[in-house]
């Protein structure tokens, strides 16, 4: 497994709730960043030490063996959204707070934190996202990718390592505590079983830190192989099924066993871009919406709405740059010669695969 650097920021917010001062030589952990396995195996000695899975965050600990009993909790639901319910409760029995819920609107999933204590802490809230997240994203096989993350808290002090986690911006200081993904990814059936269960808690809590990504199998290749085009120049699907060495049927096909189609995979891709954009350049909507493979910024605009919940100028107001601070506006990408945005308006999204089918720290 390839190994990912946890910032030393985050080691010191977990040795603050280890009994033992001595915790970190203990753990083989020094000074600096750590990668992932060496963190997973300082939270399980916490955790043993304090016994609390929840590095004793909550109102009531998280008895150690409890992630595990909500694993096997889940494993039978049959899509994303009864075992995200599900492992809701769960959490919500063993601690009481943070209480989580699952809010759904205009296509948008929304996990909400609340704690009658007061705001939820930014270590609180990473680490109840890391556990639910990163359970959620290996039952269904794929990565869930998230738009915005909001906490309650104020911003900790000198930590640029919370200004983004699980690949999405964080705002601090919100009416609420929540992060927010698309809602067509509750449709996603649930695809482990009770032996790859065992295999997946033996590396755990390791593995949530990296959460799973598409770094596997032909939704890698197709997602590597947009990402070297503009969108404008992406290929149909028959194009992309030759490129890869097989017919159109059978990369569908495949797609599916990963729990993926090539409409989702190309919505994350130019919502990928179209965030980016927003945020790090001037360039006009209009622009934007040509290159990310509209050639109406009317489709863009609807399109920009059922990902996020906003316009593509809400965002940009709520997330991008003041004026004079963005990066230099790049030079758009030169289309391949014959190729046309004439006919790149995608259609919309189609419902997520319902056959079978890990996300980001």
């Amino acid at each position: 497994m390839e190994r990912h650097a946890i910032s030393e920021g985050f080691v010191q917010d977990a040795l603050r709730y280890a009994a033992d001062p001595g915790m970190a030589r203990r753990a083989g952990i020094g000074a600096g960043p750590v990668d992932h396995v060496d963190y997973g195996r300082l939270w399980r000695m916490i955790a043993q030490d304090i016994g609390c899975e929840f590095f004793g965050m909550g109102a009531r600990p998280m008895r150690p063996g409890a992630f595990a009993m909500m694993a096997h909790a889940v494993l039978d639901a049959p899509d994303l959204r009864r075992a995200l319910t599900r492992a809701l409760r769960f959490m919500d029995m063993v601690l009481d707070h943070p209480s989580g819920t699952l809010r759904l609107s205009e296509g948008r999933g929304q996990i909400v934190l609340s704690d009658p204590r007061g705001p939820v802490g930014a270590f609180a809230a990473r680490t109840y996202w890391l556990i639910l997240m990163g359970l959620m994203c290996w039952l269904v096989g794929r990565r869930i990718p998230l738009s915005d993350l909001q906490l309650s808290c104020e911003a900790p002090t000198n930590r640029a390592d919370y200004q983004q986690f699980f690949g999405a911006p964080v705002e601090f200081a919100r009416a609420e505590c929540l992060l927010t993904f698309d809602a067509r990814h509750l449709t996603l059936p649930v695809v482990r079983d009770a032996r790859q269960l065992r295999g997946f808690l033996s590396q755990a809590p390791s593995n949530l830190l990296i959460r799973y990504r598409h770094d596997q199998g032909v939704s890698a290749r197709l997602r590597a192989l947009l990402r070297d085009l503009p969108p404008p120049d992406w290929p149909p699907a028959t194009d992309i099924a030759a490129g890869l060495g097989m017919s159109a049927a059978t990369l569908r096909r495949r797609l599916a066993s990963e729990g993926q189609g090539l409409p989702m995979i190309r919505d994350d891709l130019r919502f990928a871009i179209a965030r980016d954009l927003l945020r790090g350049t001037d360039l006009p909507v209009a622009e934007i919406a040509s290159r990310v493979g509209y050639a109406e910024p009317s489709a863009f605009h609807r399109a920009f709405l059922k990902w996020s919940g906003g316009s593509p100028s809400r965002y940009r107001r709520e997330n991008g740059a003041g004026e004079g601070t963005r990066t230099p506006t790049p030079k758009a990408p030169e289309p391949k010669s014959g190729a046309s945005t004439s006919s790149a308006t995608p259609a919309p999204p189609d419902a997520l695969s319902k056959h079978p089918a890990g996300c980001e720290r």
